[in-house]
């Protein structure tokens, strides 16, 4: 049978978009201004700006820990205005979030701490036992992986912020600043393992002041200034 000329092409729907979003923290002056943009499913993108420029607020309204004062934010091709109460935690289970200020349960060694997500998501010790030992090796904290988060110096925090993240493969990773409290090496060391992760098909978004970061991964660049987003390809300056 001959193929139909007309017929529409089936064109994957971007894994997020926002249409002309504003936000704004009660009636302070608006954090973010007109932002209308898309992440393709698969794609790679830093978050540049000055401090205060609005990045942590954009990250807030990917997660869905805020809401547009102005515009529509479509996730996994839902408008999110119109996601039940009761559907919003599997879908923020498909998103991975490292935060700046970490989040751990003190409470929990290391590897409950990474393990939590997939115990969450329903699976059993025995099948990710070795999945998470393996991650915490690979974030140099191998030898750490009994100890309690307040023993923890920060940049291991911030490590074990990150295992905990990635460990399940989210749709989505947004990361606030992940490698602001680790040296050189081991900020290059966590970027390859964002660079795996999105080969494994997962979108990512880093916000991040670290421009050698940003170069050395030469992933194009979202730049917030004054409330407003601007793309930027692979080596260009703001």
């Amino acid at each position: 049978m001959s193929r139909n000329p007309l017929a529409a092409e089936a064109v994957a729907a971007p894994v997020l978009r926002f249409d002309d979003v504003s936000m704004r923290y009660g009636r302070a002056p608006e954090t973010l201004r007109d932002l209308t943009f898309e992440l393709e499913q698969g794609s790679f993108h830093f978050l540049t700006g000055a401090s205060g420029a609005g990045k942590s607020s954009l990250l807030k309204l990917i997660y869905l820990a805020a809401k547009p004062s102005k515009g529509l934010i479509h996730l996994f091709g839902q408008d999110v205005s119109a996601i039940p109460p009761k559907d919003k935690p599997h879908v923020r289970r498909r998103i991975g979030v490292v935060f700046q200020e970490f989040r751990l349960l003190d409470h929990m060694t290391a590897f409950d701490n990474v393990a939590l997500p997939l115990r969450i998501a329903g699976r059993k010790p025995d099948s990710y036992r070795q999945d998470v030992a393996e991650l915490l090796a690979w974030v140099g904290l191998k030898s750490r992986m009994h100890a309690m988060p307040p023993t923890l110096a920060g940049g291991e925090k911030q490590r074990l912020a990150i295992a905990r993240a990635v460990v399940n493969r989210p749709d989505i990773l947004v990361a606030d600043e992940p490698t602001g409290n680790v040296d050189h090496e081991m900020s290059l060391r966590i970027l390859r393992l964002f660079v795996e992760l999105n080969r494994l098909g997962t979108t990512v978004l880093i916000a991040t002041h670290d421009q050698d970061l940003v170069a050395r991964a030469g992933q194009p660049v979202l730049h917030l200034d004054g409330g407003r987003l601007t793309t930027l390809q692979p080596g260009a300056r703001p």
